[in-house]
């Protein structure tokens, strides 16, 4: 995104702020909002980022600790001509990721261990290059500000539910308006989030493909991670359902919105896309394989490659060709051979 279209969000979103000041607190509920607000978009600008993978209780790794999966990043970072993110991950058996920071010199990416073992190693590279094009794209900065902002506005409107309406807050419709405030801030948030989210998922996924070589690894990987989000909770995203766009995946599990409500386009037709990419390009979609993405051959000694989780996996227990972080490494069109 642009910094007109930046600004234009963040002002809609403080602006939306201060209505929901006003209608639990009058004029001087208005002002308060607006001071608040303004201190909040400075904070949340340098700070964001940090408050999200806090949330989230991610775990920064490098090349000591899980050398397979900071080795993928670091590859397609270099593909996508990108600074080196920090890399983390998030003790979460629901299959997600998402990326943050204000601009790509402090970007991070995260992945939950949950995609760490479901996906094979094209289909971790897939994902991990959607999130660097949403860097690259410039997407984080936004994505991760609207998070808090929007989630500030909600806990607003319940505050108000508590002390609004009052004679002494000056407040001119009293309690209908801390009511219209419950009801309409946190669906006007939610509107403002889908402004940002739906049309920037496609293009992470065109851009992604492109990073990571194969729309083809992106697309098994999309339909991996939209299966495992229906059947599993996400607790924290769940407590906390203002940063549901920054995942790749809607990951709350029992809040099925139609596409009309829904932060992110249907997975389907994201599906869809990507194949018809792959179509028009030519199988692999017509790009090349970054060097260090595709996982040397496996013999069958007793030992099989570092996992992203820095450990020896015994040949005897290794993942399937399907399931494992490491599966189907030989193949130059991902796990359909």
């Amino acid at each position: 995104m642009n910094i007109f279209r930046t600004a234009l969000l963040l002002a809609a979103l403080t602006a939306l702020f201060m209505g929901v000041g006003y209608l639990i607190a009058g004029v001087g509920g208005m002002q308060i909002a607006f001071l608040i607000a303004l201190a909040m978009n400075l904070f949340s600008y340098w700070n964001a980022d940090r408050m999200v993978l806090g949330m989230y209780r991610a775990v920064e790794v490098d090349a000591r600790t899980h050398p397979e999966f900071y080795g993928i990043v670091q590859a397609l970072a270099r593909r996508a001509e990108l600074p080196m993110p920090r890399v983390y991950i998030i003790d979460q058996p629901q299959p997600n990721a998402f990326a943050t920071g204000r601009n790509p010199r402090n970007a991070a990416v995260a992945a939950t261990t949950g995609l760490l073992a479901i996906m094979n190693r094209e289909e971790v590279a897939a994902v991990m290059a959607h999130e660097l094009a949403h860097v690259k794209h410039h997407d984080t900065l936004i994505m991760t500000l609207t998070a808090t902002i929007a989630g500030a506005i909600s806990m607003l409107a319940n505050f108000g539910f508590l002390f609004g309406g009052n004679r002494e807050n000056n407040n001119p419709l009293g309690f209908v308006g801390v009511i219209v405030a419950m009801i309409v801030a946190p669906l006007a948030a939610m509107l403002v989030q889908m402004a940002i989210s739906r049309t920037r998922e496609y293009a992470a996924d065109r851009m992604g493909a492109e990073i990571c070589g194969n729309p083809m690894w992106l697309a098994s990987a999309l339909a991996k991670l939209e299966r495992g989000a229906h059947r599993i909770v996400n607790a924290e995203a769940e407590a906390n359902p203002a940063t549901a766009h920054l995942f790749i995946i809607n990951p709350l599990n029992g809040q099925r919105m139609d596409n009309l409500f829904s932060t992110h386009p249907s997975t389907e037709n994201r599906i869809a896309a990507l194949e018809d990419l792959a179509h028009r390009s030519g199988g692999s979609g017509g790009f090349a394989m970054p060097a260090g993405v595709r996982a040397a051959p496996r013999d069958d000694g007793d030992a099989g490659p570092s996992g992203p989780w820095g450990t020896r996996t015994g040949g005897a227990t290794r993942p399937s060709e399907d399931e494992g972080p490491w599966g189907r490494g030989s193949s130059s069109n991902g796990p359909w051979g």
